[in-house]
């Protein structure tokens, strides 16, 4: 059996040039703004049953329960790279404390005391995790969605850090929410539809990197 994760070569390391660099950047800021606002569904009726015997369409949907904002993140990291994602990130936060409330909850300052923070501070290690494992290894679907695990798993951990430390601090929201509720309603809840849009941004992320060459 071949082993599906093979290192890269030095010599033969994929590299994203520095214009393309700040152009997957600027499109990953646009999707993840956009992300944002649209919720994640997948199909449950199979590929087939899409038509009806009328002519009509028939595809029925279920909600994953969260957005395609961690797609997104993760999407522009395993095309355009960790420098692409993390400058990504970095400008989808300053944009939203400083300018458009872009944020699911809104935006401005105020909202570093928002519990769900912390998650979107861990959009920037988890874009540039998931942009530098993408290029270490031969493209395969494989490598790309181990990529985007550890790009959520990173997101994850800064989440729980900045709700255990407003917690310390006792600057958690009045609502009767304990630490542990906000892990369980802020991590637990959103991990697997989180996991399935991993497997989505593998293979789009694969086939964009098929068809571009890279």
């Amino acid at each position: 059996m071949k082993a599906t994760l093979k290192p890269i070569p030095p010599k033969k390391a994929t590299k994203v040039s520095v214009p393309n660099q700040f152009l997957w950047a600027l499109i990953g800021v646009l999707l993840t703004i956009g992300g944002t606002f649209i919720e994640a569904r997948i199909t449950a009726n199979a590929p087939w049953r899409w038509w009806s015997e009328q002519g009509g369409v028939n595809i029925v949907t279920n909600s994953l329960g969260v957005y395609c904002q961690v797609a997104a993140v993760l999407l522009t990291g395993c095309l355009g790279g960790k420098n692409a994602g993390i400058l990504s990130q970095i400008a989808y936060i300053f944009i939203g404390l400083f300018w458009l409330p872009v944020f699911s909850q809104g935006g401005k300052l105020a909202y570093v005391m928002e519990p769900t923070f912390g998650y979107i501070l861990g959009f920037v290690p988890a874009a540039g995790i998931c942009g530098w494992l993408a290029f270490q290894y031969v493209l395969s679907i494989e490598s790309l969605a181990l990529s985007g695990f550890c790009g959520l798993l990173s997101m994850h951990v800064c989440g729980i850090v900045y709700l255990t430390s407003m917690t310390l601090l006792e600057k958690m929201p009045l609502d009767g929410l304990t630490l542990g509720a906000a892990i369980a309603l802020y991590t637990l809840n959103p991990f697997g539809g989180q996991l399935v849009l991993v497997c989505g941004v593998a293979l789009v992320a694969y086939c964009l990197r098929r068809i571009l060459f890279y």
